[in-house]
């Protein structure tokens, strides 16, 4: 059986990500330097070749005048142009430049007749290359076929040389000479070799700073991740609790909280879906016992007691009935998308009246109508308000007026109802607009408990609130307040400044 290779953590990947980066870029910066440098010191070499051996006048009966003077820095002690026609021989010649031109330190000179080292400087100064066949028949060859002497590099068991060959040559004299000055390259380089090892070092130190550093941030910038999936795995249908422990004010503390606040929205709204199943087995358990134990104690044989159980039968689910559309609604009122658009107030304020007025029971009037415009679903808003009239008349004498309106300012659109029935009691107002909760209780009044639900989701889906007060002369006016396009929006917050609010106010 193959085991499933473990995935690479994304810590890792990001670190490794770094570190491969800084590496190309160092080991760029490091050999464009090092090639740089290298190139500069070269360029020196051939420049202090040169000049060493611009003091040798090689060409017979040459009547231009030659700098005899030594490029200054240079370790040659050559005070004069050392010109062939001065002497009898190519092998006069040679003895004496290699004799007068003496080498600095890392350099080499050789006097060659014919092939065979003859001369070579007798200072302790400079190193010796006569015994460099590789370096003499290399230069040799080259500078048989270069009558103006060649620059090169010869790669040899001494290590790599830079050398100059000048070919010497004498009318009436069958010899043929080369002078060769050689520069110890791994010598000459070795300041930038060390250099060169001093920044790797220094660069090795680095990329382990960088990758401590960066193993340490990158795990803090995940964390709020790991810590998600933590409380992933740990939370359940049975405890939602499992939260991420916040710490600092950054923008990872912010993501912290806003998962957190994600969490308490998921669970608030667990807890709410918990809470309707509880309460809709609640309000349908009380009519099946109802109905359940009058057919128990049905006669058959009685026709009036069949009758009555019956209509009993009958009336329990027709209530069950009710509550089942309107739950229905309530969650097709907290999913919809609704369809906003331009609402006059004047119309809506009259059909209200025109569908009101058929409840009985009451008189109804309508006491004041805007006009104007506001933004929404008209139907919907038209559907909560009718449902506060029917609340209003469910809940008040019969006979009672009651009144509905609506008002318009610079802020906000009003559709209010007003009754004058008992009212409503402060300490129940927060709570009467929760499922199947009652101001006072009683369930002998028809209906499911969503009624007011119901409303308060179609005003909250149109950014507006549901209020009540107090009635003067008793009962209670509900008002749906709607805001008007043209007011001022909140400035948009972020979740983590929320969660700073409550826990502050708390």
């Amino acid at each position: 059986m193959s085991r499933t290779p473990r995935p690479i953590s994304a810590r890792a990947r990001i670190l490794g990500a770094i570190l491969a980066v800084a590496c190309v870029g160092l080991a760029i910066v490091g050999s464009v330097t090092f090639l740089v440098q290298r190139e500069n010191v070269i360029n020196e070499i051939d420049n202090r070749l040169r000049s060493q051996v611009e003091q040798l006048k090689i060409i017979s009966g040459d009547t231009e005048d030659t700098d005899a003077e030594a490029s200054e820095g240079s370790a040659s002690t050559a005070r004069d142009t050392i010109d062939i026609d001065e002497f009898d021989s190519v092998v006069e010649f040679m003895k004496a430049a290699v004799g007068r031109l003496v080498p600095a330190r890392n350099e080499g000179g050789l006097g060659v007749i014919d092939g065979e080292a003859r001369f070579r400087p007798t200072t302790l100064s400079g190193f010796d290359i006569s015994e460099n066949e590789t370096l003499i028949e290399r230069a040799v060859a080259e500078a048989q076929r270069s009558r103006d002497g060649v620059l090169g590099t010869a790669v040899t068991d001494e290590g790599s040389l830079r050398y100059i060959a000048i070919p010497v040559e004498k009318e009436n004299d069958d010899s043929r000479g080369v002078y060769i000055r050689a520069v110890d390259l791994a010598a000459e380089l070795q300041p930038v070799t060390i250099a060169i090892m001093t920044y790797w070092i220094a660069a090795i130190a680095v990329l382990a700073a960088v990758g401590v550093v960066g193993w340490f941030v990158a795990g803090r910038l995940l964390s709020p991740i790991r810590q998600l999936r933590d409380a992933a795995d740990a939370i359940t249908i049975s405890d939602l609790s499992p939260r991420l422990p916040t710490q600092g004010n950054d923008d990872i503390a912010d993501l912290t909280r806003t998962v957190n606040s994600m969490l308490d929205r998921l669970e608030g709204s667990v807890d709410v879906q918990r809470q309707l199943l509880d309460d809709v087995r609640h309000e349908l358990k009380t009519p099946i016992t109802i109905v359940r134990g009058h057919l128990e104690m049905m006669d058959p044989r009685n026709v009036a007691d069949v009758e009555s159980t019956r209509a009993i039968g009958m009336a329990e689910l027709d209530r069950m009935t009710r509550l089942v559309e309107d739950i229905d609604l309530l969650a097709a009122v907290e999913g919809d998308a609704f369809d906003m658009k331009e609402v006059d107030l004047a119309a809506l304020t009259a059909r209200i009246g025109e569908l009101v007025a058929v409840i009985p029971g009451h008189e109804w009037r309508v006491e004041a109508c805007a006009e104007g415009h506001v933004m929404g679903d008209q139907d919907r808003l038209l559907q909560a308000w009718l449902q506060l009239a029917d609340n209003a008349a469910k809940y008040t004498p019969e006979g009672s007026p009651i009144e509905i309106g609506s008002a318009l300012d610079d802020t906000e659109a009003r559709l209010w109802v007003r009754d004058h029935g008992p009212g409503i009691p402060p300490a129940a107002r927060h709570r009467i607009f929760r499922r199947f909760d009652r101001a006072h209780g009683k369930r002998s009044v028809g209906g499911s408990g969503l009624g007011l639900a119901i409303v308060d989701a179609i005003t909250k889906a149109h950014n507006g609130q549901c209020v009540v007060t107090d009635t003067p002369g008793g009962g209670a006016t509900f008002t749906i307040g709607l805001p008007l396009p043209t007011a001022e929006l909140p400035a948009p917050v972020r979740a983590g400044d929320v969660v700073l609010q409550r826990e502050a106010s708390g």
